[in-house]
This record gives C-alpha cells, structure tokens and sequence, in this order.
C-alpha cells in the first residue's frame, strides 16, 4: 500500500531527480538509470532507494491528478459531465473504483484531505 499522501499545509518531500534516459539506452531492457554499472553495492542501494522513492512520490502525485480530474469530470455542474461508468471506461477503472476516486478528487479540491489517504488501484 502507498504511502500518505502529504497534507495540503505539509511541505511535499523533493524526490531524487530522475536524470534522463538517452533513447538507446531506453531501448535496452537491461538499463535501468544507469543502475546496472554501479559496482558499489553501497551506492546501488543508496541511488535505487533514491529512485523508489522519486517513483513513489511521482505515482503519489499522479493519483491526485488522476482524482481531481474525475471529479471535474462528474461534476454536476458541467453540462458534459460524465458518469462514473463513463470515467471508469476512460482510465480502465471499476465503477466503484472510479466512484472513489471522484469522491477523493472533492476532497483534494475542497482542501479537505486532513487525516483522509488516497485509495490504490486495485
């Protein structure tokens, strides 16, 4: 399970940048930012925790993103607002799912996350 997510009145932790991945580099299944030429198991585990966490906070961020989104989405103000089922179909969700993710969207925009985590894909 995910970590909380910070607080709105808490100052959000600066992951590790990710340096960037030449295109061939990319392209080899085996590369990994560089990790695998790291001889030094001190700073392998020190640069790969160093990437968890960026990708951690990274998939933290995208999850609110992904909420407020869908909770624009279902707001009953817009005049084409979608439906739960409609936006669980978009971002590959259930419907209970999605359901919860626009709740978790209000809150985020509302300010109202104290004490509350974000949900996890299931």
């Amino acid at each position: 399970m995910a970590e909380p997510t910070p607080r709105r009145n808490e100052p959000r932790l600066r992951p590790a940048p990710l340096l960037f991945e030449p295109t061939q580099a990319a392209a080899d299944p085996e590369h990994f930012f560089d990790l695998e030429s790291i001889e030094d198991p001190r700073v392998l585990l020190s640069r790969a925790t160093e990437l968890t966490l960026a990708f951690r906070a990274a998939a933290d961020r995208a999850v609110e993103f992904q909420a407020i989104a869908a909770a624009q989405l279902a707001d009953p103000r817009r005049f084409d607002r979608l439906t739960t089922a409609d936006i669980a179909e978009r971002a590959e969700w259930t419907e209970d799912y999605a359901k919860k993710m626009v709740e978790f969207g209000r809150d985020l925009l509302r300010g109202a996350v104290e004490g509350r985590e974000h949900v996890d894909p299931v």
